[in-house]
């Protein structure tokens, strides 16, 4: 009965909101007593004050009712309250340690998690900061006046004092200021930050009092209480509250929109582990599954069965021939096991009609055309199976082209005689030719003889970071030209010299160059999650709305992003 209640009121809250000039839904953490969940008033009045519309969670362990409240919020704010356990952090409790709330713990840990997985915005404050660090692997002071090192200048438990912030960090260019005064009601603080976050404010005595994710994710939290400055119309306090409601307000937005079109992303190698574990309907430790398109609000994808090459050779190629159907077929009963959720898209046509039924649509690809052998043939018969398009090479030269990767040079200088026929063949059926990993020479080759407009999967831009797997600006513009399109990818390697510093931010530079290069109608996103894809800030189809919110941040129109999806 509790959880109808709940989502009876948040239903209600939407509707309402929906009709107030769509403002966004903050989600607000509850604490919890034995008769009741309640929050200050001060939590909703900066809300309100700000734009939003302040909802209160109440207090529940119940992991799907809470799912669902939190696919119903726009940005989410973790109050402040009592002590955390420090199991959560790997400690035993020391004396000085108040009593943990086990209930509230296990309610707002599910909460942030939950919101992390979504890519909700989120503000920590107090308590809630400490939370978010530890949900992420931080850990904290339990009591700062008997662990903290060195002198404290104050009792942080009631009191004014200084936060000194660091140069162009997210309070500082939303402040303008380098320092400020801020209030202090509490004893426990962050000791080693989360994995993934930065510092971005200190007391005058160096306890953290600011964090933000490094990362690209959409958290913050401060130490202090601004909500409690809003009451005396503090403008610092006021500035923080507005810059996270307009991030709510993006992110609504962008699951508005998401619901109005069609998002595609055009490649991932996930069929290479179908056989095992993997079960596309369960969220899991791959990037792709049913559970996190949902929560980025992606409509189709492509599945590309990938097969490594071998010899050119008729036993290496009837192994390769044995790989891809063995993979088309795992497609099949992955998308049979989850038929209410799921099912297979051939056409434009079919990809509407699933989303018309609440459902996610799968699209075949084959990449890497060794898996044709010489057989002309076996095109139609993996057309009649489904697939729609094909990669014509990968990282090493095959019986049709020359691949962009091969160390050994050129085999056919572009395309082989058999290679011309299967751009004939592609044609005539109407497959979609992927010049992703086809060499220079191949790639122009095609473009000289394809009488349709053809598209690269997974590639970005050779003009941002010089990669032998990206795409000149002459490239682009000529598919462009005759009506292709060219698919930004988030491979880290082929987006800046050094990978492992690769973000979003990098992909967005991508995808906004190939767009002013290429023109809105020709570009969009080929992901290859799991194929070794994924960067700081989007690392599976969960995250792929953070490259909406980023659209809309730039200025994008809603038309212009529905192209680009």
């Amino acid at each position: 009965m509790k959880r109808v209640y709940i989502l009876f009121l948040i239903c209600f809250i939407c509707i309402y909101a929906y009709g107030v000039k769509h403002k966004p839904i903050i989600g607000i953490s509850c604490s919890n007593s034995e008769l009741s969940s309640s929050v200050s008033k001060s939590y909703c009045d900066a809300v309100n004050r700000s734009g939003g519309i302040a909802l209160m969670i109440p207090v529940c362990t119940d992991s799907m009712t809470l799912r669902e409240v939190v696919g119903c919020i726009d940005g989410i704010i973790m109050t402040g309250g009592g002590d955390i356990h420090p199991s959560y952090f790997g400690e035993e409790m020391v004396d000085e340690c108040g009593v943990p709330d086990s209930v509230r713990d296990i309610y707002d840990i599910h909460l942030i998690k939950l919101a992390a997985q979504h890519c909700i915005p989120m503000l920590g404050i107090c308590r809630g900061e400490q939370l978010i660090n530890v949900a992420f692997g931080g850990t904290l002071f339990q009591d700062l006046l008997s662990q903290f090192p060195g002198d404290t200048l104050f009792q942080h438990r009631n009191a004014d004092h200084e936060v000194i912030l660091q140069t162009d960090s997210w309070i500082s260019n939303i402040t303008r200021v380098d320092s400020f005064v801020a209030n202090s009601y509490h004893h426990q603080a962050i000791k080693d930050v989360a994995p993934g976050f930065i510092v971005s404010g200190w007391s005058n005595d160096n306890v953290i009092e600011v964090i933000e994710n490094g990362d690209g994710y959409p958290i913050w939290g401060v130490q202090f209480h601004p909500e409690r400055m809003f009451e005396d119309n503090y403008p610092i306090a006021s500035s923080i509250f507005d810059f996270f409601i307009k991030k709510a307000s993006t992110y609504r937005h962008a699951k508005e929109l998401h619901r109005k079109i069609i998002s595609i992303d055009t490649h991932t190698d996930s069929p290479l582990d179908f056989k095992g574990a993997y079960s596309i309907g369960n969220r899991g430790q791959y990037q792709v599954d049913i559970p996190k398109m949902q929560e980025g609000y992606l409509d189709a994808q492509y599945l590309a069965c990938w097969v490594r090459q071998g010899e050119l050779s008729p036993n290496g190629r009837l192994k390769a021939k044995n790989r891809i159907d063995d993979l088309i077929e795992s497609i099949y009963q992955q998308v049979e096991r989850n038929y209410e959720s799921c099912g297979i898209a051939r056409t434009t046509h079919d990809i509407y009609k699933l989303k018309s039924e609440g459902k996610k649509a799968f699209l075949i690809g084959i990449e890497n055309g060794y898996a044709l052998g010489k057989d002309i043939n076996l095109i139609e018969e993996y057309f009649k199976k489904g697939v729609t398009y094909i990669t014509l090479c990968h990282s090493i030269n095959n019986d049709i082209c020359d691949s962009s990767s091969d160390k050994s040079g050129p085999k056919w200088n572009g395309l082989s005689p058999f290679g011309k026929k299967v751009i004939a063949e592609m044609n005539r059926l109407g497959i979609l030719i992927d010049l992703s990993h086809a060499s220079d020479a191949t790639f122009w080759d095609v473009m000289n003889l394809s009488e349709v407009p053809v598209f690269a999967s997974h590639s970005s831009s050779r003009a941002i970071y010089n990669c032998d797997r990206n795409l000149s600006d002459e490239q682009l513009r000529a598919i462009a030209e005759t009506g292709g399109v060219a698919q930004a990818c988030l491979v880290d390697e082929f987006l800046t010299s050094n990978p492992k510093s690769s973000n979003i931010e990098d992909f967005m530079n991508h995808l906004c160059h190939m767009i002013d290069v290429a023109g809105i109608d020709h570009v969009g996103i080929g992901s290859d999650f799991d194929g070794g894809a994924g960067v700081k800030g989007c690392n599976g189809d969960n995250d792929l709305i953070q490259i909406t919110m980023r659209l809309i941040e730039r200025g994008f129109s809603d038309e212009d992003i529905a192209k680009i999806w």
